[in-house]
């Protein structure tokens, strides 16, 4: 995505979707950071109230970066009141909409924010929409059972990778948990999987979002970019 197509499509979701008392999460990634750039910029020139938006995040890294900007950061008894999920995806199937998310480790936090918003919108670019789902799948789990839930995987003939940093050591996520990428030959029923997963004693959550936002910004190559609805 270049910057002109993401500053445009930024820019329109802040004018399309932000509001004055919102109660907005927050997910993670450069995405996100990125519109906290341009909703700041924005405040600066059009009718936006920062100091009457509480933001949720999903990780310190979007944390900081709101409080950087000198954003009001929400703590999680309002999760039950959120008005406005922005996030963005690793990657989406462009035919139902299924998402695969948590590269950067933040699934499970993701997860909470988007099952109790009000309206979810995601950001990407056309790059990360394809056909069928191909990426490994992040899976959140407690370190206890690593060895179970690595094994159990190997039997429905998954290929399961505990997430290290370039140090050789496990990521921890900000819950206290491992992150296992798991392969898969083919992605066909992503509900069943979903369910299928979640069910492995020892998951705490897992990267299928087979829940669908309200709204999908997709950046085109061509400097454009389309509003996608469910």
């Amino acid at each position: 995505m270049n910057i002109t197509t993401m500053a445009k499509m930024l820019e329109s979701v802040v004018y399309d979707n932000v509001r004055n008392g919102m109660i907005i999460g927050l997910g993670s990634g450069r995405t996100v950071a990125a519109l906290l750039d341009v909703l700041a910029r924005l405040s600066r020139s059009v009718s936006i109230d920062m100091e009457s938006i509480r933001f949720i995040p999903t990780s310190l890294q979007i944390k900081m970066k709101a409080e950087e900007l000198k954003m009001s950061i929400g703590d999680e008894s309002l999760i039950p009141s959120i008005d406005l999920v922005l996030d963005g995806a690793d990657q989406i199937d462009a035919n139902n909409l299924v998402m695969i998310k948590g590269g950067g480790g933040a699934l499970l936090r993701e997860k909470v924010l988007m099952y109790a918003a009000r309206k979810v919108v995601i950001l990407a670019d056309e790059s990360k929409y394809v056909d069928k789902l191909t990426l490994p799948i992040p899976i959140e789990v407690v370190p206890y059972a690593r060895a179970y839930v690595s094994s159990t995987l190997r039997s429905i003939h998954a290929e399961p990778h505990v997430r290290v940093n370039d140090r050789g050591y496990p990521v921890m996520t900000e819950n206290g948990n491992i992150i296992i990428d798991t392969a898969f030959s083919s992605i066909e029923d992503p509900y069943s999987l979903e369910h299928r997963l979640k069910c492995i004693p020892g998951v705490v959550e897992v990267g299928l979002f087979s829940k669908v936002a309200d709204l999908y910004y997709k950046a085109r190559g061509d400097g454009g970019f389309d509003v996608i609805s469910r």
